[in-house]
C-alpha cells in the first residue's frame, strides 16, 4: 500500500480508505452489515496496509461509529496506527439543536462521537455538509476550538459549492483559525461535477480530496443494468441513473475486459489518477471489494483507455448535495 500526504498538511493517509457506512444495524439498513460480519473486512483491510478509516455519527444513528472504534481498537495494536475520520451535520436526536453546525451541536457532537468510538480524539473531523442557518464564523471558530483542546488532529469538509468552501477557508484565515485540509466530494466517472471548480480550488488551496461514492454506488462496478435489473440490496435502491451513465459504465467494461481486471479496478484506476485526488473512500462488505481497491492502486491506464472512459460523459445538473 502507498501513503500520500492529505493535500499540503503532514498526514499521511493509504492510498484507498475504507468507508465505515456499511457497517451498522441492518434493521436500519438492508445492506449493512453488523459488528460480526464486518469484522474479517475490516481485517482484511487492516492486513492490506489501509489506514484511513472513515465513518460519521448519523451512520446507522451512531452504531457505525460503536462498531468502526471497536474495531479498529481490535484491530491495530497503536491509535497512531490508523487514522480515524467521521462528519458531524445531520440529525442525530428529535431536538432542533441535535442538527447543523452551531457551536452547541458542534460541541456536544464532537464529544458523543468520541464516547461511541472509544477515543479521546478523531484525526480528521468533517463537517457533513454546509449549514445555511448557522454564522460561518461561528462554525469556524467552534472547529478551531475542538482542535485547540486536542479533540480532532484536523478538520476536513464535505459536498458544497465551491464558494462556499472558499469562504469557509477565507472566514478562517480572517480568524486565525484552523483551515479545512480535505475535502470529501461525490467524484466518478458518471459525476465529474466537480472537476469545474471544487477541485481547481482544492489544489489551489492545499486541500486533499477524499472522494466517496467513487463507482457511483455500484454502477461502474457492474451492480445494475440498462435492463433495470438490480444485483445487490444495496443497487435496488438507486432510481438515479441516466442512459448517459450506462453508456460509460460500458465503457469501463470495454477496457476492463480488453485488460483482463474487474470494471471496479478500471473505474478506481481512474479515479486515483485524476488531479489532486488523495484516496477514494471505498465501502466494502465483500471481500472482493478491497481486493479491486488495492489492485486499482497499481493500475495505471493508457491515455487511450482514459479518453474512452471519459468520451460518454454527460454534464449533469446539480440541485442538491446529498
Amino acid at each position: 500500500m502507498e501513503y500520500v500526504r492529505l493535500g499540503s498538511s503532514g498526514l499521511k493517509v493509504s492510498r484507498i480508505g475504507l468507508g465505515m457506512m456499511s457497517y451498522g444495524d441492518p434493521a436500519a439498513q438492508p445492506w449493512a452489515l453488523g459488528e460480526q460480519e464486518a469484522e474479517p473486512i475490516v481485517r482484511q483491510a487492516a492486513e492490506a496496509g489501509v489506514t484511513l478509516y472513515d465513518t460519521a455519527d448519523m451512520y446507522s444513528n451512531g452504531i457505525s461509529e460503536e462498531i468502526t472504534g471497536r474495531l479498529l481498537a481490535k484491530l491495530f495494536t497503536r491509535r497512531e496506527d490508523y487514522v480515524l475520520a467521521t462528519k458531524v451535520y445531520y440529525p442525530v436526536g428529535p431536538g432542533p439543536n441535535d442538527r447543523g453546525l452551531s457551536r452547541k451541536h458542534l460541541l456536544a457532537g464532537i464529544d458523543a462521537s468520541l464516547a461511541r468510538l472509544g477515543t479521546d480524539h478523531v484525526d480528521l473531523y468533517q463537517i457533513h455538509r454546509w449549514d445555511e442557518e448557522t454564522p460561518v464564523e461561528e462554525t469556524m471558530a467552534t472547529l478551531h476550538d475542538i482542535v485547540r483542546a486536542g479533540k480532532a488532529r484536523y478538520i476536513g469538509a464535505s459536498a458544497m459549492p465551491a464558494w462556499r468552501f472558499a469562504k469557509a477557508q477565507h472566514t478562517a484565515v480572517l480568524g486565525g483559525w484552523t483551515r479545512f485540509i480535505a475535502m470529501q466530494n461525490r467524484y466518478n466517472l458518471v459525476n465529474r461535477e466537480d472537476e469545474r471548480e471544487m477541485i481547481p480550488l482544492c489544489l489551489d488551496q492545499g486541500v486533499g480530496v477524499l472522494p466517496y461514492s467513487p463507482l457511483a454506488r455500484g454502477l461502474l462496478a457492474g451492480t445494475r443494468e440498462r435492463s433495470g435489473e438490480r444485483h445487490t440490496l444495496r443497487a435496488s435502491s438507486d432510481r438515479q441513473d441516466r442512459a448517459a451513465d450506462f453508456d460509460v459504465a460500458d465503457a469501463v467494461r470495454a477496457v476492463a475486459a480488453a485488460r483482463g481486471v474487474p470494471p471496479a479496478q478500471v473505474a478506481l484506476a481512474w479515479l486515483l489518477g485524476k488531479p489532486g485526488v488523495t484516496a477514494p473512500i471505498v465501502g466494502a462488505t465483500r471481500p472482493g471489494h478491497l481486493t479491486d481497491a488495492a489492485a486499482a492502486t497499481t493500475l495505471r491506464l493508457t491515455g487511450d483507455e482514459i479518453a474512452s472512459l471519459e468520451a460518454p460523459y454527460l454534464p449533469r445538473l446539480i440541485t442538491s448535495y446529498a
